[in-house]
């Protein structure tokens, strides 16, 4: 099953597609609609068959606007997952693989707030010059847990969607010169979308197996990224177990599974320079699409956000005085 967020005029509602339809089956007050688009997509894991009553008459793709299918998630992680992304960086810096890349599915924590939805504009922040979009998959949670095990992974996960974890890539390489971060280099927008398609529809043969996908991102109608989801090192489940380990994991938690090769213009610009592949810039279409998961398209726009100063007036300390 296809679930979706969509806003009319006459207000939001969850639903599932049907073809060119949305049946809707609920309204999308209360957490933004967030417990109902979860209900909805894990009743179907457990039933696949399964359509519930709708809420309304069909509405019309076209008469509506899709929105995250998921809107302010608990937390989001986003993982580190496809070797030949993490390859190809790191041997441009003259780096080999580190071991405990194949030991640790590691991952960092971006801005639940800053998630945006299909159609949404996208604003570089203040200080950058070097937008870039990250193709990923990610999956949502759609029950509590923790201490977590790989046979857990299939009742756990709601459903995927399309993921572009926007980056600044020179803020973010400042401040991880600082041996922190990434953090305001990553968490002023991260897209999901257009759909959640239920765990039972797009990874039939459970989260220990990673579906082949189709992956690719266009840039004004030019393809400049393909690869494929069955690229993955670490699984969706070792991602959940990791995750879980010794913490809790929550319903609506979103799990990114990091950049797929080829899947950002930092990657490709190291292999064929920024002539052919310059950052964005604003009236840059960006479309990423998934086979099964739909397109998530955005569009990058100018920003007048101030950038941080520091206050001058302040008296420092001093260290050794």
């Amino acid at each position: 099953m296809k679930v979706c967020r969509f806003a009319t005029e006459d207000g939001a509602g969850v639903g599932y597609l049907e073809g060119e339809l949305i049946v809707p089956v609920a309204d999308g007050e209360g957490r933004s609609g967030l417990d109902a688009v979860l209900d909805l997509a894990m009743a179907a894991n457990a039933e696949p068959e399964l359509r519930p009553t709708p809420s309304g008459e069909p509405v019309p793709l076209a008469d509506a606007s899709l929105l995250a299918p998921v809107a302010e998630p608990p937390s989001i992680r986003d993982f580190y997952a496809f070797e030949q992304h993490v390859r190809t960086a790191r041997s441009r810096r003259g780096l080999e693989m580190h071991p405990d890349w194949y030991e640790l599915p590691a991952f960092y924590f971006t801005n639940p707030a800053a998630v945006i939805g299909p159609g949404d504009t996208v604003t570089a922040p203040p200080r950058s010059a070097e937008l870039d979009y990250e193709l990923e998959v990610a999956c949502v949670l759609g029950r509590d847990g923790a201490n977590l095990r790989l046979d857990d992974a299939d009742r756990m996960v709601a459903g995927f969607m399309v993921m572009n974890d926007w980056s600044a890539r020179d803020v973010q390489r400042r401040e991880m010169q600082l041996s922190l971060g990434p953090a305001k280099g990553k968490d002023f927008a991260t897209s999901l979308g257009p759909m959640l398609v239920t765990t039972s529809e797009f990874a039939p043969g459970g989260l220990r197996e990673v579906p082949s996908a189709v992956m690719t991102a266009t840039v004004n109608g030019v393809e400049w990224s393909r690869a494929d989801l069955d690229g993955l090192w670490w699984s969706f489940a070792e991602m959940l177990v990791y995750a879980s380990e010794s913490a809790p994991v929550r319903r609506g938690d979103v799990l990114g599974s990091g950049t797929c090769g080829t899947g950002c213009i930092l990657e490709l610009s190291l292999v064929h320079g920024n002539e052919k592949y310059p950052y964005l810039q604003p009236g840059d279409e960006v479309e990423l699409e998934v086979t099964g998961l739909g397109v998530l398209a955005n569009r990058v726009v100018a920003g007048d956000a101030p950038a941080f100063r520091p206050d001058l007036d302040r008296v420092r300390p001093r260290l050794g005085q």
